[in-house]
């Protein structure tokens, strides 16, 4: 039989996962109702808020893998949300960009957004979220150094 240790470590895995898939699965409705899945949408709330990205550094931003960017973007661009833009200063540097209706998206939908992951997460009262959001980027933190 597995140490105690091991027992809440498994526990805490199956826990985090569970939450974290319900949670996303309030998520991923809400932004499905925009015409778009959670990675693009990822994007552009990026891409709103920090501005033009070079297309070679959004996927560890938005926690997903550089192959798929372009993929994503090309259906972003499509749907005339981002567009890419070729940076000045050197020819072979990509950015994407969002567009003015993508702002204009991004602007009406993040605040409804926003209330559904409270909603979501309101089984906790405001002390145990930031408790809890302190533990979890100890956790990974800890878990990214061990890589």
């Amino acid at each position: 039989m597995a140490d105690n240790n091991q027992d809440f470590s498994l526990d805490l895995f199956i826990s985090l996962n569970r939450a974290s898939q319900w949670i996303n699965a309030h998520a991923d409705r809400d932004i499905k109702q925009y015409g778009l899945n959670r990675t693009e949408f990822g994007v552009m709330e990026l891409l709103y808020h920090k501005g033009p990205q070079p297309l070679q550094q959004i996927g560890g931003k938005v926690l997903m893998s550089s192959g798929n960017i372009t993929y994503v973007v090309d259906k972003l661009e499509q749907k005339n949300y981002v567009k890419r833009k070729a940076s000045l200063e050197d020819r072979r540097l990509i950015y994407a960009e969002i567009t003015d209706a993508g702002k204009q998206l991004i602007e009406e939908v993040f605040p409804k957004h926003t209330a559904v992951i409270q909603q979501a997460v309101n089984g906790l009262d405001e002390e145990e979220k930031k408790l809890v959001s302190q533990l979890l980027k100890k956790l990974g933190k800890y878990a990214e150094e061990g890589y």
